[in-house]
């Protein structure tokens, strides 16, 4: 017989949010927090990186395509896609480009400026 364990010891599935605007970082955190998540963060796709290395309970990865250093956050969908294929991923964007074929398989590309509801029904389609 298991000892069944008290609600609060569950842990939510995590998101790793990558953004590099500190204040939109933020704003999507807790977004994804109040919609039942564990929200990881990362300015960039080499923190994005590390922390993928570090935490092996993420679940989805929530990134900007448009952003400095090494990698986009399309290229980073790549990369996380190849080495961590069972991640889900959502890919956002001011500039609306045409993500036709471009994003990976399961893949889900929101325009920016999102909605609570479109943020959170794709987390929850990616994690379930």
């Amino acid at each position: 017989m298991s000892a069944l364990l008290p609600s609060s010891s569950i842990i939510p599935p995590a998101v790793l949010i990558v953004e590099d605007q500190a204040l939109l970082r933020f704003l999507a955190a807790d977004m994804v927090e109040e919609a039942g998540f564990t929200a990881l963060v990362a300015e960039d796709a080499t923190q994005a990186i590390m922390m993928m290395e570090r935490h092996p309970g993420i679940r989805t990865v929530f990134s900007d395509i448009d952003m400095p250093g090494a990698m986009n956050g399309l290229e980073l969908a790549r990369y996380i896609s190849r080495f961590w294929p069972p991640v889900g991923i959502v890919l956002t964007s001011g500039m609306c480009p045409d993500m036709k074929g471009a994003l990976p398989p399961g893949g889900i590309f929101l325009p920016k400026p999102y909605l609570f509801h479109e943020v959170t029904a794709a987390l929850h389609r990616l994690v379930h």
